[in-house]
């Protein structure tokens, strides 16, 4: 994903990527930064303009970047700076700085969200006891009951092994939350690359992570 783009009969051929994979040469590769907006109650005076301040003037103007340099002391490519840029600039809808920062590292990492694929909640005892005899469930005394034994009436206690899931059925439902948030919120990055035509080297395709794997044909 780092070689130079190709030319046929002088065209500039750019460079197919899905969004995901597009964040990923952003983040990972170009290492571009988010230019998060400062905190509501620091005022404006003494920062200098945003790169979506910048990126939507250009846009106003009908022209484009011809800089990549907002690190200091290295390059990144102009193209990496408009995806690092609608990134930060996600809805609250959909997250806003949060999901932002999340997409970025997991980018970064090269990781999609850990949804728990293949996961199965077990039944288990709630606790374990450990003594010279091995493992042991522990019991809790529910009821006592009378019996007869041996001629005799006896009380003896009625136990039960309290039990739980691990992991617990909620934990996997909102795994796969999150995942679902962050696939909708690569969604609107995707489509805001390709709406804002500002990318100059790289086209985002259609190309889209699974809406459900954990469903069986998905």
């Amino acid at each position: 994903m780092t070689g130079p783009i190709g030319r046929t009969g002088g065209t500039k051929v750019k460079r197919a990527l899905g969004v995901q994979a597009a964040l990923e040469w952003a983040f990972r590769v170009e290492q571009a930064q988010l230019e998060l907006p400062p905190p509501k109650d620091v005022t404006e005076e003494g920062f200098g303009f945003g790169l979506e301040y910048v990126l939507l003037q250009c846009a106003m103007l009908g022209c484009k970047m011809d800089g990549g340099q907002h690190k200091m002391g290295s390059y990144t490519h102009p193209d990496a700076e408009v995806i690092a840029a609608t990134v930060a600039d996600m809805p609250q809808s959909l997250g806003g700085i949060r999901m932002a920062i999340s997409m970025a590292e997991l980018a970064r990492a090269g990781m999609t969200p850990d949804w728990m694929p293949g996961v199965v909640p077990r039944c288990v005892p709630l606790e374990i006891k450990n003594n010279q005899h091995g493992q042991r469930a522990t019991t809790i005394v529910v009821g006592t009951e009378r019996v007869k034994t041996r001629g005799k009436w006896r009380t003896i206690e009625l136990l039960a092994c309290p039990i739980t899931w691990r992991p617990h059925p909620e934990q996997i439902a909102s795994a796969r939350r999150g995942y679902e948030d962050w696939r909708l919120a690569l969604d609107w990055v995707r489509v805001g690359l390709i709406v804002g035509r500002m990318l100059r080297e790289v086209e985002v395709t259609s190309a889209m992570p699974k809406g459900h794997p954990w469903r069986v044909g998905d």
